[in-house]
């Protein structure tokens, strides 16, 4: 069981996301594993900011980031909420 975490930031790596699957889907499968991994190590429901979405998509859906930082907040028992944490420059 997670422990219970009040906020923080996790680095979540995109890899599996290229390897699985068609490449035109890369995308929308990225926000699924994000979404996903953030529910496994939170134990609790993820809302997800719009800046993650348009930072994903920013490379176009075939490309999108390998791995990305988010920031984590506890809004209510079991309820978290997501932001984009650091924008890593190439």
């Amino acid at each position: 069981m997670p422990q219970d975490k009040a906020d923080g930031i996790y680095i979540v790596p995109l890899r599996p996301v290229y390897r699985a699957g068609s490449r035109t889907d890369r995308g929308r499968r990225a926000l699924r594993y994000i979404r996903r991994f953030l529910e496994r190590h939170l134990g609790g429901k993820v809302l997800i900011d719009p800046s993650i979405n348009m930072y994903m998509y920013s490379r176009k859906i075939e490309r999108p980031i390998r791995k990305i930082a988010v920031r984590f907040t506890k809004l209510d028992d079991g309820v978290y909420k997501v932001t984009l944490a650091l924008v890593a420059k190439r």
